[in-house]
């Protein structure tokens, strides 16, 4: 079951890092259909190992989350946080669902409007 989540959540870091599923809100010509709002108000900290923490401080740093990284006992803290809502634009539905549950997996409120 872990090593499904972790296959899970390194395919939506790598989608991230193409740019094949996030669309900037801000980007007036990109076809985005659907908007995932989230927030994360007070501090989280996950334990990660290797790539795995560098690849969810990528992420949540372009989530434009406040992100702190700490060192002990051979793995990496990280800590983030999100207090102002921000959102994603998205090109479909299964694409903003799939964000939505990563999302709400690492702590955030979230609202995804039909």
């Amino acid at each position: 079951m872990l090593n499904v989540r972790i296959l899970a959540v390194a395919a939506l870091v790598a989608s991230v890092a193409m740019g094949s599923m996030l669309v900037h809100a801000n980007e007036p010509n990109a076809a985005a259909k659907e908007l995932v709002e989230y927030r994360l108000e007070k501090w989280k900290t996950t334990h990660a190992e290797g790539d795995q923490g560098d690849k969810l401080v990528k992420t949540l740093k372009t989530l434009r989350c406040e992100v702190k990284v700490g060192s002990h006992g051979g793995h990496t803290d990280v800590n983030y946080r999100c207090p102002k809502w921000q959102q994603l634009a998205l090109k479909s539905h299964n694409e903003a669902h799939q964000w939505e549950s990563w999302l709400k997996k690492h702590g955030f409120e979230t609202k995804h409007a039909h």
